[in-house]
């Protein structure tokens, strides 16, 4: 189940989810899906690797793993210009931090660009851990049909605005594509499993 507290503890793997608050959207042009994935990349990338995500016009999940815990105190030192003090700075609150960083500065340039204000996501970021084997392939399936569940298109892999087509393109990507291949076997294992049928669902994405 999602729990709004689980820490982000180094080497652990989450399902993150959160929505717009109310009857708002996240996303109202491409620029802001470009936005949000540039600077998910800016403040994510430096703590944990991404398998994939899906961003939806009013929602998003992503599939991350949290970095080698010496790897994140380089960060921290680097980015706090002090030592790490395991007793005063609990990692898990700086990696939340950078997370934090990330939906705070998406909104504050949203807010700016549409001239509105307060909240625009829910206060608290949803985290699942993925604890066996199976969680992993139920995320990856779940992020990936997302776009499919909620009527936006009819074939996994259409929707522009997941990693889905980057883990099968040969472009350069920030995800962690050759892992997720070899989860599955190959990359025609990958499609096929994708392939198997989506229940949609009946809800309203403000589109």
């Amino acid at each position: 189940m999602p729990n709004y507290h689980v820490p982000l503890l180094p080497d652990h793997v989450y399902h993150l989810f959160n929505r717009a608050i109310g009857s708002e959207k996240l996303f109202k042009t491409d620029d802001n899906y470009r936005y949000f994935l540039f600077k998910m990349a800016q403040h994510i990338l430096p703590v944990a690797d991404i398998f994939t995500y899906s961003l939806l016009p009013n929602h998003f999940h992503l599939l991350i793993r949290i970095k080698h815990e010496n790897h994140i105190i380089s960060y921290f030192e680097l980015k706090k210009r002090k030592k790490f003090n395991s007793a005063r700075d609990p990692l898990a609150d700086f990696v939340m931090e950078q997370f934090s960083n990330w939906l705070n500065g998406y909104a504050k340039a949203f807010n700016k660009m549409y001239d509105r204000k307060g909240a625009l996501f829910l206060d608290y970021l949803k985290r699942s851990v993925v604890e066996k084997d199976s969680d992993l392939t139920s995320f990856i399936f779940y992020i990936h049909k997302n776009a499919v569940h909620h009527g936006i298109c009819k074939t996994i892999g259409v929707w522009r605005y997941d990693g889905y087509q980057a883990i099968l393109s040969k472009k350069p990507t920030l995800l962690l594509r050759d892992e997720l291949i070899e989860w599955f076997g190959s990359k025609e294992l990958l499609v096929k499993f994708h392939n198997q049928p989506v229940e949609l669902k009946n809800i309203d994405l403000n589109l």
